[in-house]
């Protein structure tokens, strides 16, 4: 009877109205979205549409910081598309849109903001103190949220382009690094709520600070913010599962990477006394492997379906398709080592930083070097 009595509610006696408010929001915002744009959409892009409303809310109820940021991005996303009124000449024109949350704004806000919140985790690091650090997750959240509403009004602005060239923006380099950083910033922000690991911050932002840096290169340097038309082999469905579900496993992957360093540097004691625990570092580092391993597993699932759709075979020996299962066998051997063998420690710390070389190669560097039937990304 004991045991019965301890036992936690069933998950919908657990909500409250509050819970169910938010669940009502994301369907009438998504439903919203299929009724104004549905016109643009296949019958496999409103079924995505549509399993999202649960999907969403569910996120929301388990992660409660996820619905305001749910809200933010909605609301500062309908004013953005407000201000063009259909007009893309609009983002010269409008304050909001010129200096705030046009695309490129946003996104450029949201560099901004990661490279600040980099410095303030590093000065709240040596420093100790718990405001700097405090302000430096703040500046991630705005940064997340400013990024989602540039990726946002970005899709939407491509439509104003012309409607054979709206898509969602997950197609080149440039939009999967912006979306790159707010995966991995979002992931983050969650392990530093529950294992209260503000002191991790400057090491995963070190990551995403780099990929700040390559957006800002690519776009000042190469101009590649310009919105342009897909290629005929992205223009699917597939895309918008495949790529976000891949770059949650490239996201996890690097978290796990950084936490490797913090690992080293704290077992070596080097900053130990600012650190968390090794075994809260080595626990964080751990389930973020889990949780990209799982991510990856399914995005090259979805891959190899798309593939066989797009080019008739489900496996073809690209070079990015290798270079994905070379990732994929890494991260499976990392966790049986430590699943079955028990093994814990420097060496699986090291094994994760090693991982980044590999992923970030499998990422961009067989753009860079190499060619094959996935060079849609060229630097």
């Amino acid at each position: 009877m004991e045991i019965a009595l301890n036992q936690p509610a069933p998950l919908f006696k657990r909500l409250t109205w509050f819970d169910w408010l938010f669940a009502a929001i994301v369907a009438g915002g998504l439903l919203f979205a299929l009724s104004r744009y549905g016109e643009f959409m296949d019958i496999y892009e409103k079924a995505i549409l549509l399993a999202a409303i649960p999907s969403l809310a569910a996120f929301g109820w388990f992660w409660k910081p996820f619905r305001v940021l749910f809200i933010a991005v909605g609301a500062l996303s309908l004013v953005a598309i407000g201000q063009y009124d259909g007009d893309l000449g609009r983002m010269e024109q409008a304050f909001l849109l010129k200096y705030l949350i046009s695309s490129q704004a946003a996104i450029m806000w949201m560099c901004a903001l990661f490279l600040l919140a980099t410095v303030t985790y590093w000065a709240g690091l040596l420093a100790r103190s718990d405001f700097l650090n405090r302000t430096g997750t703040a500046m991630v959240w705005v940064a997340v949220t400013l990024g989602f509403v540039g990726l946002m009004v970005r899709w939407y602005e491509s439509y104003l382009i012309g409607p054979d060239v709206g898509h969602i923006p997950v197609s080149n380099l440039y939009e999967v690094f912006v979306l790159f950083c707010l995966i991995t910033s979002m992931m983050y922000l969650y392990y530093e709520a529950r294992y209260q690991a503000r002191q991790l911050g400057g090491f995963v932002l070190i990551i995403i600070s780099a990929a700040v840096g390559f957006i800002l290169w690519y776009t000042f340097d190469r101009g590649a913010h310009e919105i342009q038309p897909l290629v005929p082999a992205l223009k699917s469905w597939w895309m918008k599962l495949h790529v976000p579900a891949n770059f949650v496993g490239y996201g996890a992957f690097s978290i796990a990477a950084m936490l490797g360093v913090a690992y080293l540097l704290s077992a070596r004691g080097i900053l130990a006394s600012r650190l968390p625990k090794p075994e809260v570092i080595d626990d964080i580092m751990y389930k973020a492997i889990a949780i990209g391993f799982a991510f990856f597993t399914i995005a090259t699932i979805l891959g190899a379906m798309w593939a066989a759709e797009a080019w008739g075979g489900y496996w073809s020996w690209d070079p990015k398709e290798t270079w994905a299962l070379i990732v994929w066998l890494n991260y499976a051997a990392w966790l049986h080592i430590r699943l079955v063998k028990g093994l814990r420690g420097p060496m699986l710390a090291w094994w994760a930083v090693v991982g980044l070389f590999v992923t970030t190669f499998a990422f961009i560097g067989v753009n860079m070097f190499l060619s094959g039937l996935h060079s849609y990304g060229e630097l």
